[in-house]
């Protein structure tokens, strides 16, 4: 039993220094309800199949890590590149420098990044209705189309935590995605949304959340966020908005501090709330699976010797790669890097 949640089993990650070797292990205690029992049956799936971890689209948030503004600009035009010499009748005519992407108060351009998504959404299509683009595409074609997705949420976060470091440093927002390639997906069940809510979208520090699908567009929260409170659904860049329909053996670790019983959350709660209300959405709904279904509970102390936010970053900055993930029933390790020269044929299955 941990903070009143009965506990089902616990989970150990290893995080390692790639230059000094040395390890961290991050403790999470998993609770029993009905979600996290099916999440952590998948989960030792994808550990006993040995699925790709995607490295790439791991630390998030984090300002100071090696994928950095500039790195992911240069990330983001490598994939139009490829993706305009590929065999998929579709040009993008856009290039991306740090200096388009945050003004000089260290702001986001959040209109270049909805243009960014539209692009992917516009290749990859949505479930059920692939676009004729990711039907003609390659295997590697597809990894950059993907990436268009990936980087534009990865930038965004950066660009958060950035801003913060220069601004309000206590406020970064550092946060954890593990996310395995082709991990099998299951339904939501009704017992599931009761998970979710509003409430939800303030995530305590070392909480552990289900991975679920975002329906190739952005959720409501994001499109509020991106948009503005006077934005209307049928005036979006985006053009998917979904409730959440499935899960899969990925997760989010949440590393920044609890906002919940801050005056600006609890504001801008209060002002979403508002404005599902005027994009006729009933805020009460459970099935519009709004917010993060919690699954357990980084035990910070065991696994940092601190709960302060200053000392957790300090560790997790010095240990930005997963080298192995173990439950009570199994474990893999993953002894490859990002940076690797093989690391897309990899994540693309033509690795050997």
């Amino acid at each position: 039993m941990t903070g009143g949640n009965p506990l089902l089993d616990q989970i150990e990650i290893v995080l390692r220094d790639r230059q000094l070797g040395t390890a961290l292990s991050v403790w999470i205690d998993v609770w029993d309800n009905s979600l996290s029992r099916r999440w952590l049956s998948a989960l030792d799936d994808v550990l006993a199949q040995g699925l790709a971890l995607q490295k790439n689209y791991c630390f998030m948030g984090f300002a100071d890590s090696e994928r950095h503004g500039d790195f992911l600009c240069a990330e983001i035009n490598r994939s139009i590149e490829h993706i305009n010499r590929s065999a998929v009748c579709y040009s993008i005519d856009d290039y991306f420098s740090l200096e388009q992407c945050i003004d000089h108060e260290l702001r986001l351009n959040h209109a270049r990044f909805n243009r960014l998504h539209r692009y992917f959404e516009d290749l990859q299509g949505v479930s059920g209705n692939m676009s004729a683009h990711w039907q003609a595409a390659d295997a590697e074609t597809r990894w950059h189309i993907s990436q268009l997705n990936l980087l534009c949420h990865e930038f965004e976060t950066w660009a958060m935590s950035w801003r913060k470091k220069h601004t309000l440093p206590e406020w970064q927002r550092p946060s954890q995605i593990m996310s395995w390639n082709h991990a099998p997906r299951f339904a939501l069940c009704a017992e599931d949304h009761n998970m979710f809510g509003i409430d939800t979208i303030a995530r305590p520090q070392g909480g552990v959340y289900v991975g679920v699908n975002k329906a190739v567009g952005k959720h409501h929260w994001e499109v509020f966020q991106d948009e503005g409170a006077h934005s209307r659904i049928n005036e979006l860049t985006t053009t998917s908005l979904r409730s959440q329909t499935e899960a899969a053996a990925d997760f989010d670790i949440e590393w920044a501090q609890d906002t919940a019983h801050h005056p600006f959350m609890r504001t801008q709660l209060q002002q979403f709330r508002h404005w599902l209300e005027a994009n006729a959405f009933d805020p009460d709904n459970p099935a519009l699976t709004i917010g993060h279904p919690q699954v357990g509970q980084v035990d910070l102390l065991r696994s940092f010797g601190s709960v302060d936010c200053a000392r957790i970053w300090q560790q997790l900055n010095q240990h930005l790669d997963v080298a192995a993930v173990r439950t009570s029933r199994e474990q893999a390790d993953y002894d490859y890097h990002w940076s690797d020269p093989d690391y897309i044929s990899r994540m693309t299955g033509e690795w050997t």
